[in-house]
């Protein structure tokens, strides 16, 4: 540890302490998850159904895209409804029409004032009231159930290819017949009531629902609770105190006379001999691209789906290619791009840590890698297909066909074989890592904190193993933000931190003292509220108060480091100055520099818009969602891979210059896009939702009425001229390097290093 020990002991205990109230409340999550009755029955004792016939609902969900059909308490994709608020206020409705006939002879709407405000204070009472008994046993009235009935035969039509539902599919951009079975639509119903029934009734001995009171529901009182209302305004606290005490810290603790050291003549990584096993990467270079322009033209042609429901200009597209299957891909080909790109840029690094030499075999390894990957993406991706088209067979579905889980669709077998090659990965990273850090002096700090980011990554990702196909779907919430927060904005955010200020140290751009210390307190920072502030994906997930409390303070946290960005950004721009070798990595340099924008407008701002519980309860599951995601998951992460698919471009075809005028065109077009797509659709029609779902509840802000206004379908139009841009760049950045890949065989690191820049200007 060196001068860096109390750097260390710091990251140890922050990584200790905050892993430490993730699995203490991660306890709570599932101690207190809503319970799935054993049996749902009448008063009179006539079974309606059982907990398996809810877990079977769930896995039939499951097998039509789950989360990229509707969401399920706010998780999901946007087009069709939240089908919990749905479920809930259409039997809200139902069970008031029912009363006023019953008890007035007449409709609801006609009733007086007095005449509604006592119905509906019945319907609070027998909604909100928690009728289950120790055997796990729920009863619901006779008039409860007959308005689960009515609802239920809405589901059954909307779900089936019923002419009269027809208009419906097509708003909510469903293909006709989504679920053929009329036995698992049966099931999938229950499962829709059970999370509206987790939703509406009060955890015992609180005043609250099992999710917080959300959704938001004025006709059973559904609102913020005071515990909402505090954690957000604590949240805001903490933000404005962790801003504060890193500007302190940033003033007093860094060293501002620390002298700069003179850059190298050359660039001495390009001195170094290319190894086979560094060769072998272009390979990966080209399939991080085919799959990044495989993955915007989806997004182009998946937003389409918003405007046209089945249709793509005119052409039915949907019986093939349904919006929930197309959301899939365009989600998990971002991913697989992403991780790839990252695995070059380790790959890269391991026979520059081992002495400029590949380990025994290395070049197998990496090739077999590769080919994993082929075999993972595909295979997943066919699987998706069978599963959404209903091809593939109940049982299979959850194995090899669609998970249903956002970010993780991917089925449990491709799943397995995405960990293996990942523990590949981290075997072939090790082989080159282990033998330098026993190499007796020389400062391995830095290094070892790549270590301990490349084991994270490599294991990590076993978190999704802890859930399986008829778990809880709270617990199931739970591990799975392990991947989605954890995982990747976690663990690969300190990877990328420090991977880049190891090269930047390596090639004597920055001393290496000050990218250790760096590093080690980014990683601080980092892992301070990104560890426990995994729980503010789970506010309403069924999870209870303390979770809340947790999430809230700690990931306000997250927003405080990305706060100085702007100073790392231009730490990186100013970096292509130091040398005139430098203008060879202008591009990779202008790609971290859009990455450090980005992570504050998209991961700090945007992020922090619907981060407090308050905000949250109103925003989840509407437009103001994919901002967030589309700007940090691209801006930051995307950048991020894209930077280093030109840093290791530039080393295994160093023969090959890139041409400034395409590569200025694509990096804007690439930015520009993205903040049109932003600025003219996303976050307007999330605002103008968010002020409907205040107003009248979520099931409203994403309700068929709603979202097929002419003004609303005119800002998805409007998205078209950003996807445009968008795509344009992401096709000029895959060509050129395509181009470079393309270009010549390889030449030795040392013959590159002398060729030419281009002599283009922008």
């Amino acid at each position: 540890m060196g001068p860096y020990r109390k750097h260390w002991f710091i990251l140890i205990a922050v990584v200790a302490v905050m892993f430490g109230l993730l699995g203490y409340f991660g306890r709570e999550v599932y101690r207190h998850a809503p319970p799935i009755p054993q049996q749902v029955q009448t008063a009179a004792g006539a079974v309606l159904f059982t907990a398996d016939d809810i877990l079977d609902g769930q896995t039939a969900w499951q097998s039509v895209g789950g989360m990229q059909l509707g969401s399920i308490w706010g998780h999901g994709a946007y087009q069709a409804p939240d089908w919990t608020a749905d479920w809930l206020h259409r039997e809200l409705v139902a069970w008031l029409e029912l009363a006023a006939q019953q008890e007035y002879r007449q409709p609801y709407a006609a009733l007086n004032v007095s005449q509604q405000a006592g119905l509906r204070a019945a319907l609070q009472q027998e909604y909100r009231g928690n009728r289950t008994d120790a055997a796990g046993k729920l009863v619901v009235s006779p008039r409860r159930a007959a308005a689960m009935q009515q609802t239920a035969a809405y589901y059954d039509q909307l779900f089936s290819d019923a002419p009269a539902l027809q208009r419906s599919r097509q708003s909510f951009a469903m293909k006709e017949n989504t679920l053929p079975s009329a036995e698992r639509r049966v099931a999938l119903s229950r499962f829709f009531f059970w999370t509206a029934w987790a939703a509406a009734t009060e955890r015992p001995g609180r005043e609250v629902t099992y999710t917080n009171n959300w959704p938001h529901e004025p006709l059973i009182g559904n609102q913020p609770s005071a515990e909402n209302v505090v954690w957000s305004i604590v949240s805001v606290v903490v933000l404005l105190a962790g801003i504060g005490f890193l500007v302190w810290g940033w003033a007093f603790l860094r060293r501002h006379d620390e002298a700069e050291e003179a850059a190298p003549r050359t660039d001495p990584l390009a001195a170094v001999p290319l190894t086979p096993s560094q060769r072998a990467l272009g390979k990966y270079l080209l399939l991080v691209v085919a799959l990044f322009v495989f993955q915007v033209l989806l997004g182009g042609f998946t937003a389409h789906y918003t405007v046209e429901g089945q249709q793509f200009y005119g052409i039915d597209v949907s019986q093939w290619f349904p919006y929930s299957l197309t959301r899939t891909w365009h989600i998990q080909s971002a991913l697989f791009w992403i991780a790839t790109g990252f695995l070059a840029a380790g790959l890269f690094l391991v026979p520059l840590i081992n002495g400029g030499r590949d380990p025994k075999y290395q070049k197998l390894g990496v090739d077999v890698l590769f080919w994993a990957l082929v075999l993972v993406v595909v295979g997943s991706f066919i699987g998706n297909y069978l599963a959404i088209r209903q091809v593939m067979p109940a049982n299979l579905n959850f194995w090899l066909g669609h998970q249903g889980y956002e970010y993780v669709d991917l089925g449990r077998l491709w799943q397995i074989a995405k960990f293996i090659g990942l523990l590949l990965w981290l075997g072939l990273m090790l082989r080159g890592i282990v033998p330098a850090l026993r190499q007796p002096g020389g400062d391995k700090n830095l290094l070892a904190l790549l270590t301990a980011s490349v084991v994270a990554i490599g294991l990590f990702y076993g978190a999704g193993f802890f859930y399986g196909e008829r778990t809880s779907l709270s617990i199931m919430e739970y591990w799975r933000w392990w991947i989605v927060h954890l995982w990747v904005e976690g663990f690969f955010e300190v990877f990328a931190t420090t991977a880049l200020a190891f090269i930047f140290a390596t090639m004597g751009l920055v001393s290496r003292p000050m990218a250790t210390a760096a590093s080690l307190a980014s990683a601080s920072l980092f892992m301070l509220g990104g560890i426990p502030g995994t729980f503010h994906h789970l506010y309403f997930a069924g999870t209870t108060t303390p979770v809340m409390a947790v999430g809230a303070s700690f990931s306000a946290l997250e927003v405080v480091p990305l706060i100085v960005l702007g100073h790392e950004a231009w730490e990186n721009w100013r970096l292509k100055h130091r040398a005139p070798w430098m203008a060879q990595l202008r591009w990779p340099l202008m790609c971290f520099v859009a990455v450090a924008f980005w992570n504050m407008l998209g991961a700090g701002v945007f992020g922090f818009m619907i981060n407090p519980p308050i905000s949250l309860y109103y925003v989840q599951g509407l437009n103001t969602t994919p901002v967030h995601a589309h700007a940090a998951l691209f801006g930051v992460y995307g950048f991020l891979a894209l930077g280093f698919t030109l840093l290791v471009l530039r080393y295994v075809r160093p023969g090959f210059a890139l041409d400034n005028r395409w590569m200025a065109t694509a990096f804007w077009s690439l930015n520009a896009g993205l903040v049109l797509m932003i600025a003219t659709s996303l976050l307007p029609i999330g605002i103008i939702q968010f002020i409907a779902s205040v107003r009248e509840g979520l099931w409203y802000a994403r309700s068929e009425a709603f979202l097929q206004q002419p003004l609303l379908q005119t800002l998805r139009w409007l998205r078209t001229g950003g996807d445009i841009v968008f795509i344009g760049g992401a096709v000029l950045f895959a060509a050129q390097v395509v181009r470079a890949l393309w270009s010549s065989p390889a030449p030795t690191a040392l013959e590159g290093a002398l060729q030419p820049v281009a002599s283009q200007t922008v």
